[in-house]
């Protein structure tokens, strides 16, 4: 759908202008688009030629778009009956691209506790949101700086009424950009995961049109030696819900490399556990006896590849790994997904 001429008025004279942003505001015959619908244009419009105030106005629709869908439509059972197709002993499962299946991703999640999508994204891919992260982190220090919004926009757009400072210290101590204040780092995340292939997968697996969590929607560069504890993410969103978490590493990590990857308990967990106890530094955390005695030996330090994906929901245990001998940055994206029948209502859940 291309932009259409301003029209000139009979008289030869041209007709007034629209408001500033009005030709980013699709209009279907006789009414106007729900926001829903617009978003569907408006992303496919943008892809074409990449334009700041459509990707501005993304976002505020993926706001706004909330109340249009049906909390009503989830599925009555939760989690679904699902048959375990992995019978080999590799824990976590493993799938490539082309085997990354509705029923290998219910049957890792819900069997498991995850799955590890093997070159879930091309060299070429990889790179490119490599450069994104890069050009979000370099927007979002112009906006500490003091540097104005010509400046850092389209990489940096802070959402001063749903995103608080003391987020964006968390996420920045963290080595993290809200992706949801990066309007054209969320339109290229969302651009990536269409091409593989990600929101139709997770939308099945949810039975709905999915959230995305907006205040966990990462660009993240993680240096070493940063602090991280066991957790689970139900821990502090609720454990009944459905979610789908996509962490895929840009950068090869884990194992005995040099950035540092993830330590995960490869098997699934039915609840949370009990946090606060056993040597764990937070209340939200899981201290080492407790992780001990549910992993049933099943501790693993995956070695991911950039591009690879590791798919969990919010009852998998896990760490950044503490290795003294990690010493590169970790490129990442981290993307929560949620159902909107049941979603955590201390985040900020946005139209996927």
């Amino acid at each position: 759908m291309a932009f259409r001429a301003w029209p000139r008025s009979r008289r030869g004279r041209a007709a007034p202008k629209p408001r500033r942003g009005a030709a980013s505001r699709p209009i279907r015959r006789g009414r106007k688009w729900t926001a829903l619908q617009e978003i569907d244009a408006l992303q496919t419009r943008n892809r074409r030629r990449r334009r700041p105030r459509i990707e501005e106005r993304l976002v505020q629709l993926r706001l706004d778009g909330l109340v249009e869908l049906d909390r009503s439509s989830g599925p009555r059972d939760w989690p679904p009956g699902t048959a375990d197709p992995f019978t080999d002993t590799r824990w976590p499962p493993e799938v490539s691209r082309d085997e990354l299946t509705l029923e290998a991703l219910q049957g890792g999640i819900f069997h498991h506790g995850c799955l590890l999508v093997r070159g879930l994204l091309a060299r070429q891919q990889v790179d490119h949101l490599v450069s994104v992260t890069n050009q979000a982190f370099e927007g979002f220090h112009a906006y500490v700086r003091g540097d104005p919004p010509s400046v850092t926009t389209p990489w940096y757009v802070p959402r001063r009424t749903e995103v608080t400072d003391n987020e964006r210290v968390w996420c920045r101590d963290g080595g993290g950009v809200l992706a949801v204040e990066s309007p054209r780092g969320l339109f290229e995340i969302i651009e990536t995961f269409e091409q593989v292939g990600i929101g139709s997968l997770v939308t099945q697996c949810l039975g709905e049109r999915p959230t995305l969590l907006a205040r966990k929607w990462l660009l993240r560069c993680v240096p070493p030696g940063i602090d991280s504890e066991w957790h689970q993410d139900g821990a502090f969103m609720g454990e009944d819900i459905r979610t789908v978490n996509v962490w895929l590493p840009l950068s090869a990590c884990g194992g005995e490399l040099e950035a540092p990857g993830l330590d995960i308990v490869a098997r699934r967990l039915d609840h949370v556990v009990t946090t606060g106890t056993d040597g764990a530094r937070l209340d939200w955390t899981v201290g080492p006896g407790m992780v001990e005695r549910v992993a049933q030996g099943r501790v693993a330090r995956p070695t991911f590849g950039a591009g690879d994906a590791l798919l969990f929901d919010h009852l998998f245990l896990h760490r950044t790994d503490q290795r003294p001998q990690a010493t590169k940055n970790r490129y990442a994206i981290e993307a929560w997904f949620a159902a909107p029948s049941s979603y955590p209502p201390k985040e900020l859940p946005i139209v996927y």
